[in-house]
């Protein structure tokens, strides 16, 4: 199974109208676009039923002490965890492709709404859910995608990973409100296959 973007290349960086934020030259950041990007995948193999897509950065901080704060930066030394961005179940076996913006075509305050989906799959909450539950203007549940915004003074590059498994059952075994942990405990031993698509992304001036 292949899975390919007419929006950015394997490996290549992911064009700001699919990010959450892009730079800027005196505020650190702008906020952006935030599409999801074009996503189509072929191959899948016999008994495939449905598909899950999901969106993880590898590369987030493990601690926020340096994060975003003038004057510091965020040690390329420092261990990392995952954030997921898009956690999407449910896609029925005939579709084959993603349009871009077809399912983010802004950020929307206090998140999208969910889990019903277009083509009739399901999005579960993504990490600025958490991410954001401080923030009085922000703070919500957060369905589906929202795109890259890692921190503007981070010393390495953020990989965005899509995943895309093909499953032997129509319906992920989750239910209500989910998140990526869920999703990923729920398919084992129900993945026929998987194909990946790596985006690089940055704020930082000094990587760009």
């Amino acid at each position: 199974m292949k899975l390919s973007s007419s929006s950015f290349a394997d490996k290549q960086r992911i064009p700001g109208a699919f990010a959450f934020a892009v730079p800027h030259a005196t505020e650190h950041i702008s906020l952006s676009s935030n599409r999801n990007p074009q996503l189509s995948w072929s191959d899948a193999p016999a008994g495939t039923k449905s598909f899950v897509l999901i969106c993880h950065d590898a590369d987030v901080p493990s601690k926020g002490d340096d994060v975003n704060k003038e004057g510091r930066s965020v040690p390329a030394s420092l261990p990392r965890v995952d954030f997921y961005h898009w956690v999407l179940v449910d896609l029925p076996a005939a579709v084959n492709s993603i349009a871009e913006a077809e399912f983010s075509d802004a950020i929307t305050a206090r998140g999208k709404k969910g889990p019903e989906a277009k083509r009739g799959a399901r999005q579960g909450l993504n990490d600025y859910t958490a991410w954001f539950a401080g923030d009085k203007d922000m703070s919500g549940d957060y369905f589906g995608y929202d795109g890259p915004c890692p921190p503007w003074n981070d010393e390495i590059l953020h990989h965005y990973v899509f995943t895309l498994y093909a499953l032997d059952c129509a319906s992920c075994a989750v239910s209500g409100v989910f998140r990526g942990g869920d999703v990923l405990k729920a398919i084992e031993g129900h993945v026929l296959a998987k194909a990946g698509l790596t985006g690089i992304y940055t704020l930082n001036p000094k990587l760009v």
